[in-house]
């Protein structure tokens, strides 16, 4: 079983991450967690770097616990939503979990909500996470 994360640093993807860690340790399944930048000159090497070493910080943890563990970085021009629905699809994925937070409508109108978008476009299960 493949278990993808969607990590953005929130509560919410930390509150997500927990979750999977037991779904890791319940199922023997491999973790991937992922963090999708759009790109571009506002993504300065220096961010890349620090969210690099996040992710890395994540995957020793999982793996100090015995839990086959990959992380990447996605900065391909896509929105959130649409770089999370392609990864699953291209690495196989059962199951996705994703943490939501709480935005008003018209919040949601204006940025769109990327949970929304990989529940509706998911081609596995999607698991939120408050």
């Amino acid at each position: 079983m493949n278990i993808l994360v969607c990590f953005d640093e929130s509560n919410a993807s930390l509150s997500a991450l927990n979750l999977a860690g037991k779904f890791v340790k319940a199922f023997n399944a491999k973790l991937f967690i992922i963090t999708s930048m759009r790109g571009g000159e506002e993504d300065s090497a220096k961010e890349i770097k620090r969210i690099e070493k996040n992710l890395n910080q994540l995957k020793q943890r999982f793996e100090d616990l015995g839990a086959a563990c990959e992380v990447h970085l996605l900065i391909r021009g896509l929105s959130p939503g649409e770089d999370i629905v392609q990864f699953a699809q291209e690495n196989d994925i059962d199951q996705i979990i994703i943490g939501v937070e709480k935005k008003s409508k018209v919040g949601k109108l204006i940025f769109g909500s990327t949970a929304q978008y990989v529940i509706l476009e998911a081609a596995c299960p999607v698991v939120t996470v408050k």
